[in-house]
C-alpha cells in the first residue's frame, strides 16, 4: 500500500483532484464524507454537537451544516470544541479503513482538508491542491454561490496556502482549466503508481 494524503483549501478543487485520482484507480479515505456519517441522526457524535451548539444547529433530527458552519467559522473557540467531539472519532474510523488497506498494492489517498493542521507521520506522500486565495474566494461565490465573507472567514481559520506547500511532496497547481488539471493528474497518478509498486 502506498499511503498518500491529499489536502488544499477550500475552494481549491481538492475534490475534483479526489474524484479523479479515484477514477485512475486509486482507494480513496473522504474525511468529509467519514464525517458525515459519523454526524448522522442518532449518534453519538451529533448528540455532542447538539448539547455543546443547541438545537440551532439541527433541521429536523438532521445536522443542519450551513448554521454550524455559521458559528464555528466566526468563532475559534466554537471551531475548537467541534473538532474535539468529531476528531476521535474520525481518526478512529480512518485507521480502520488503512489498516483494511494496509496489506494490498493499492494507492489509498487520504482526503482531508486538515492535513497542515494535523500532520500525520505515516504518509508516504502529501498531494496539495493549491490556488491563490482571491481566486478560491471567487470561485466559492459563483460556482457554490457562498457569500464572500462567509467564504474569507472559513479560509481564514484554515491552514495559510505557504503552510499547505511546506508539507507538500506533490502540488497540483489549480489555477488553469481542467485539461490542464487533467495533465497534471496524469502525471501524479504515474508517479504514484510507480512508487507503489516499489513499496
Amino acid at each position: 500500500m502506498l499511503l498518500v494524503g491529499l489536502t488544499g483549501g477550500i475552494g481549491s478543487g481538492k475534490s475534483t483532484v479526489s474524484a479523479m485520482l479515484a477514477g485512475r484507480g486509486a482507494e480513496i479515505i473522504d474525511g468529509d464524507a467519514i464525517v458525515r456519517e459519523l454526524q448522522q441522526p442518532g449518534s453519538p457524535v451529533l448528540a455532542a454537537i447538539v448539547e455543546r451548539f443547541g438545537d440551532g444547529v439541527l433541521d429536523g433530527d438532521q445536522l443542519d451544516r450551513q448554521a454550524l458552519a455559521t458559528i464555528v467559522f466566526n468563532d475559534a473557540e466554537a471551531l475548537t470544541d467541534l473538532n474535539r467531539i468529531v476528531h476521535p472519532s474520525l481518526g478512529e474510523e480512518v485507521l480502520r479503513l488503512i489498516e483494511a488497506a494496509r496489506h494490498t498494492d493499492r494507492v489509498v489517498v487520504l482526503d482531508f482538508p486538515l492535513l497542515a493542521e494535523r500532520p500525520r507521520s505515516d504518509l508516504d506522500a502529501t498531494i496539495v491542491v493549491d490556488l491563490d486565495e482571491q481566486l478560491a474566494i471567487e470561485r466559492l461565490v459563483s460556482s457554490r454561490g457562498m457569500d464572500e465573507a462567509d467564504a474569507r472567514a472559513r479560509l481564514g481559520n484554515q491552514a495559510t496556502r505557504a503552510q499547505r506547500r511546506q508539507i507538500a511532496t506533490h502540488i497540483i497547481d489549480n489555477s488553469g482549466d481542467l485539461s490542464e488539471l487533467q495533465a497534471q493528474v496524469d502525471a501524479l497518478w504515474a508517479d504514484l503508481v510507480v512508487r507503489a509498486g516499489a513499496t
